[in-house]
């Protein structure tokens, strides 16, 4: 170990001759900070405070979950620094002697000119390994003191101190670790400024930001819906007073993405129900709180105007469901409750819109909903008999309004079924969940559909930190996707959506970096994505099963699919219509779906066939015991025509776990 440390130490002294020049004489860096230019440095903050950025590869990194990390070590970079360049093989060895004493390294970058693909094209030029964060509103970078690229930042977690601040070249920077894994103070005294490249940061120390002009328009335009009187908020922004004592946190929720909440990535796609802050509206808010949220003169834009949240956000509903009351116990498991109710309606309506308010919101963990076409003698809900959804519910969702002229037809008479999900917190309380419908007047002239992605055999190793699995669903006919609502459980880190088209391309077409259970929603595009025939669409979903994840109920334990919250799922529900389909021309292409389920949810490497490694859980577990019989070709593979036998061997009941109808969550849906 003391030969590795020197090599490192070597290498670090060694790219001090390259500090301050460039390869490239014409190239812009060289021009900043060519001969002559001397090296400038803000003052370093005492501490850092908690951010959660994304790095150029869509995966999230909060600084507070490092926690129990020894140190942690910042790198300033901007694409084309030929100093920063230089130093990549030095960062990659001292990454390499330090990772394993429980340092962790990341890069930052918040040049405003380098996009995600960009940043992703320089990483695999320079040999970069460590992952390079997005601070695309410069807020981080700011907070830093930040002024150039290559500069390095070592912070202890104890306190969140900033321990060392400098050059990566010269050694200081080994020394201020060697400390800090011991348990010794940092006494570095001989830190080098950076040399490398100049990044502007064109905001910093602007004017003062004006609250009555500038704040209070954007908190009640994204904010006071949840935050009034009434509302789902802890507090209601009814002044400026209120705003002020709120201020801290505020900065913090959105430094950290958790508000508003609203998970998609900026950098991937476009969302018709976006609730994000634009980059001007984060930028403003939290300049502000920055510069000790002044008052001004100015009369309170929020105090003039009382917000009081309706009973119904959508107005006076066409009919309401009265869920049957279940009374949720202060403590124990609670299995999924399926009652049923007659419907009430004499003729069949079509629905434009849903709203459940649920009667308890901490208990009330998920509330689904199927029309069936008769009430069944045990008076118990049934999810294979559903033919449809009559609305639905899960943490933090909000309204689902259909796309103009497309809807859900609710037949007349029969039942209506509901699974809920109930989970104790505490204290004993009654439920008495409610749903409101709208029907159109008149018929529309199109169908909206759903079809599940999901995945019942994953399994989640105790204490993996970032575990991986994948699914798709396949379709079958030109369809026109709409929106896609991804769930998960307590150990969901982050969750994306691509489509592959038939000739092998992909595109992302939504990336939730954060997955967060406490506000779960539908993503809805701003422009339907079509879908030709014979695409998949693929959903990823990246696990955190370890002790750094501060929702995980347990993480020495290894986690499968299951219905409770403290087990997982792998669950995406996409909202779409088939592209020939009109409501006077009806296709019965749904069921087709069943025929690629089993594929799509354990084909891992999407070849179209399963490998014996790629079985698991009790379905594979079913299917690897029959694995030589079903393979009929012998290739050690089975194929689709193979997988539809092994369907037919496995009879009804087992195929209606595996391939839910669409139009209808299935159980354990969300």
């Amino acid at each position: 170990m003391k030969s590795a440390k020197l090599g490192v130490l070597a290498l670090l002294a060694s790219t001090a001759a390259i500090v301050g020049c460039s390869s490239d004489a014409t190239s812009p860096n060289a021009l900043a900070h060519g001969a002559g230019v001397a090296a400038t440095a803000a003052v370093a903050p005492v501490a850092v405070d908690n951010f959660m950025l994304v790095d150029q590869n869509m995966e999230a990194h909060e600084l507070y979950r490092l926690a129990d990390a020894k140190a942690v070590v910042i790198v300033t970079q901007a694409n084309g620094d030929a100093v920063m360049r230089g130093l990549a093989p030095a960062l990659k060895s001292l990454r390499a002697a330090y990772a394993a004493k429980g340092v962790e390294f990341m890069m930052l970058n918040s040049n405003l000119k380098d996009t995600r693909e960009a940043i992703q094209a320089e990483a695999q030029k320079a040999g970069y390994d460590t992952p390079i964060l997005m601070d695309s509103y410069q807020l981080v970078g700011e907070s830093l003191g930040v002024t150039r690229s290559a500069d390095v930042f070592v912070v202890d977690p104890k306190g969140w101190k900033v321990a060392y601040r400098g050059a990566l070249a010269g050694g200081s920077a080994a020394k201020a670790l060697d400390a800090l894994t011991a348990g010794r103070p940092v006494t570095v005294a001989d830190a080098t400024p950076s040399r490398g490249a100049t990044i502007a940061f064109p905001e910093r120390g602007l004017t003062k930001v004006s609250y009555a002009k500038d704040v209070a328009p954007i908190l009640e335009a994204k904010c006071v819906a949840c935050h009034q009187e009434g509302g789902i908020a802890p507090f209601a922004m009814t002044n400026y007073q209120m705003v002020k004592g709120f201020a801290p946190m505020i900065r913090e929720v959105i430094r950290t993405d958790r508000m508003p909440p609203y998970h998609a990535d900026p950098h991937v796609g476009k969302f018709s129900d976006d609730k994000r802050l634009t980059a001007d509206q984060v930028k403003t808010v939290v300049h502000w709180i920055e510069q000790g949220a002044p008052r001004g003169d100015a009369p309170d834009p929020l105090a003039a105007t009382r917000h009081v949240a309706q009973e119904w956000p959508l107005g006076k509903p066409d009919m309401v469901l009265n869920v049957p009351a279940y009374t949720i116990p202060a403590s124990g498991v609670v299995d999924y409750q399926r009652p049923a109710m007659a419907n009430p309606l004499t003729e069949g309506k079509w629905i434009r819109a849903s709203t459940v308010k649920p009667g308890s919101r901490q208990g009330v963990h998920h509330l689904l909903t199927g029309w069936m076409a008769e009430m069944p003698a045990n008076g118990r809900s049934s999810e294979t008999k559903w033919q449809g959804s009559v609305g639905g519910y899960a943490v933090g969702s909000e309204s689902s309004i259909m796309p103009a002229d497309t809807g859900s037809y609710l037949p007349p008479g029969g039942a209506i079924g509901f699974q809920a999900h109930y989970t104790p917190f505490g204290k004993e309380e009654t439920d008495k969940s409610q749903i409101a419908l709208y029907f159109y007047d008149k018929p529309p002239e199109l169908i909206m559909h759903s079809v599940v992605v999901m995945d019942p055999t994953i399994v989640i190793p105790a204490g993996e930190g970032r575990h991986r699995e994948v699914a798709y669903v396949e379709f079958p006919h030109d369809a026109l996707l709409y929106s896609a609502f991804p769930h998960a459980h307590y150990r969901a880190y982050s969750s994306d959506l691509w489509i592959q088209y038939p000739d092998g391309k992909q595109k992302l077409l939504l990336s939730l970096p954060r997955y967060d259970f406490n506000w779960q929603r539908d993503y809805t595009f701003a422009e339907p994505v079509k879908v030709p025939a014979g695409s998949k669409l693929i959903a990823h979903y990246v696990y955190d099963n370890s002790k750094r994840n501060p929702s995980n109920p347990d993480p020495k334990i290894e986690v499968s699919w299951g219905e409770q919250s403290f087990q997982e799922m792998l669950f995406t529900q996409l909202r779409f219509r088939w592209a020939d389909e009109t409501a006077q021309h009806r296709v019965k292409y749904d069921e087709e779906f069943g025929k690629t389920r089993l594929l799509g949810m354990m084909d891992d490497n999407l070849d179209g066939k399963l490998e014996k490694a790629e079985l698991k859980g009790q379905i594979g577990a079913q299917l690897l015991k029959y694995f030589d019989v079903l393979d009929k070709n012998h290739d050690g593979a089975l194929d689709r025509d193979e997988l539809a036998a092994a369907q037919a061997m496995m009879g009804p009941s087992r195929r209606a776990d595996t391939a839910p109808a669409t139009g209808a969550a299935p159980a354990g849906g969300k």
